[in-house]
């Protein structure tokens, strides 16, 4: 027997114990996101078919690639792919990662974590989240770089490294301890801006500051489709450690 058992919860039940469970989460963006937990693929099967039947079009759900067996059952529901995103391990030492002698281009400086003014931060990234929202769609950042509801800014300063070029900031890079690996939430650089090595001088900050910590390596998310991203990471010897798919129903 399948029982909504709240608004977005489903529990599977068979002789009064609970053989499977399923969540529906709406992200900020409004997209709802489906996960399932069972141990066996006829309950996965009778809770996604419930849980289809009763929300509305498009679903997402997103899978560890190396999932073989969850990303065959979410097929069977419908979900096909609609992007990967590549897991990157990073290396923090500049003789390795070739960021030795990076510097920012001429007139622009780079701000340390935590030394960040509130106010230029919030505009920058009210500005970028603009700009992104404007382009690919936040649909197309990593899993966890959320947007956040309608004129909510609020950086977290101690988290964020910026660059500032004359009286404004026109880049910052994200920086968050999840566990002992560090992760690069985010890089991202104004679009009047882009493709004259701010991004690439702000990653050799927060990795150069991240080795000089003692840390050896951190992590990093990257679409696929990204081409930019990937050839920064690839380029500086990261590693794609592991992929994750976002599948859709439609």
């Amino acid at each position: 027997m399948i029982t909504r058992v709240a608004d977005s919860h489903w529990h599977a039940l068979e002789d009064d114990r609970t053989v499977g469970r399923g969540e529906a989460t709406r992200r900020p963006d409004g997209r709802i996101f489906l996960s399932i937990d069972s141990w066996h693929d006829l309950v996965f099967d009778r809770l996604a078919g419930v849980m289809l039947a009763d929300l509305p079009t498009p679903l997402y759900t997103v899978v560890d690639e190396a999932d073989l067996d969850l990303t065959s059952s979410w097929e069977r529901a419908g979900f096909t792919t609609r992007r990967r995103e590549w897991e990157y391990v990073v290396p923090t030492d500049p003789r390795v990662t070739g960021l030795d002698s990076v510097r920012p281009p001429s007139g622009v400086t780079i701000v340390a974590a935590g030394a960040a003014k509130l106010g230029p931060l919030r505009e920058l990234d009210r500005a970028i989240r603009d700009e992104v929202e404007s382009t690919v769609g936040w649909q197309e950042m990593p899993a966890e770089v959320l947007p956040r509801p309608h004129g909510i800014t609020m950086p977290d300063l101690p988290k964020y490294a910026v660059a500032a070029q004359a009286d404004q900031y026109v880049g910052l890079a994200r920086v968050v301890m999840i566990t002992r690996l560090p992760r690069i939430g985010i890089i991202a650089v104004r679009a009047g801006q882009q493709r004259g090595g701010i991004a690439r001088a702000l990653l050799a900050h927060v990795l150069g500051s991240l080795h000089s910590a003692g840390i050896d390596t951190a992590s990093a998310e990257v679409n696929e489709s990204n081409a930019a991203a990937t050839a920064l990471f690839d380029g500086i010897g990261a590693r794609r450690a592991s992929s994750s798919l976002e599948l859709i129903r439609r």
